[in-house]
């Protein structure tokens, strides 16, 4: 009894510190968004003298021209809510079809999406956009600088993963369920939607999660496709703003970053609190 106390306030200890290390970052962000540039650039590990200061930074922020706090918002919750639907969407009625065909092909065709797990965006960046602006000009499809441009982009590359997970999940189904409903009448389209799509919801919250903070959070694909300086900003592109070739407004920057934050932040306790209850029922189901 006594080793086994040990080795529990031993593994305890850890993840403490492990917790302390992962909040380490979010922690000066918040501490930081409370002061003027200068504190931070000479004490940025110190507590703020004002905390009041993050309230103007925040006022500072938000009726910032530039920066464009709510109209970059709104960007980002349409990018990202619209992906993450027809992701899951897709995705779903993708390994579902993968997992029910049993053939050659549907087996060479998983093995591709799960290729494409491996392959970095950066290897695949340029020609991105060269297909994509050849697209444009050869269909007359505005495909860079707009929303359905880079929508498009987020499915190609979100899908592998997502399809990967739900096949999993899927080939857990009993095909009872499937030869039930056909029996009653039921076409494959409403076997899917009545009977295949609700039994996915736990696993599809999952989805949801894993897409939704990757999306939200992006900044290289965003910068590629939507530019610096284009129209259309998401909230992690529209941070770069405060940063200049030699001004660098790190008040402004931290405080923008919190914002931007906050919204994912609350999203993933909910998401999380949701994934609990759907594993809960699946399991007594």
């Amino acid at each position: 009894m006594k080793a086994q106390k040990i080795r529990t306030t031993i593994a305890e200890i850890v993840g403490i510190l492990l917790t302390i290390v992962m909040l380490a970052p979010f922690l000066l962000v918040i501490i930081n968004s409370a002061k003027d540039s200068a504190s931070i650039v000479i004490s940025p590990i110190s507590l703020p003298k004002n905390w009041g200061q993050l309230l103007t930074n925040m006022s500072n922020v938000i009726h910032n021209d530039n920066f464009n706090y709510w109209g970059s918002f709104f960007s980002s919750l349409l990018i990202t809510a619209v992906s993450l639907i027809l992701l899951t969407l897709f995705s779903s009625m993708a390994a579902w079809v993968l997992v029910r065909n049993k053939t050659k092909w549907s087996n060479f065709i998983f093995m591709l999406f799960v290729s494409a797990m491996v392959i970095p965006f950066q290897v695949v960046m340029l020609p991105l956009l060269s297909t994509f602006r050849e697209t444009s000009e050869f269909l007359g499809i505005q495909m860079l600088q707009s929303y359905k441009g880079i929508i498009f982009a987020y499915l190609g590359f979100g899908g592998s993963m997502s399809v990967f997970i739900l096949h999993g999940f899927v080939k857990g189904i009993p095909y009872e369920l499937e030869e039930a409903a056909w029996i009653d009448g039921c076409s494959p389209e409403g076997t899917f939607f009545r009977i295949i799509f609700p039994l996915l919801k736990p696993i599809q919250v999952t989805v949801l999660i894993l897409n939704g903070i990757w999306i939200w959070n992006d900044y290289l694909l965003p910068s590629l496709m939507l530019g610096l300086n284009g129209r259309i900003k998401t909230l992690p592109v529209a941070v770069s703003s405060f940063v200049g070739s030699y001004v660098k407004q790190w008040d402004l920057i931290l405080t923008a970053a919190l914002l931007a934050m906050i919204p994912i932040i609350i999203l993933f306790l909910f998401a999380q609190k949701q994934i609990i209850q759907g594993m809960v029922e699946g399991a007594i189901k």
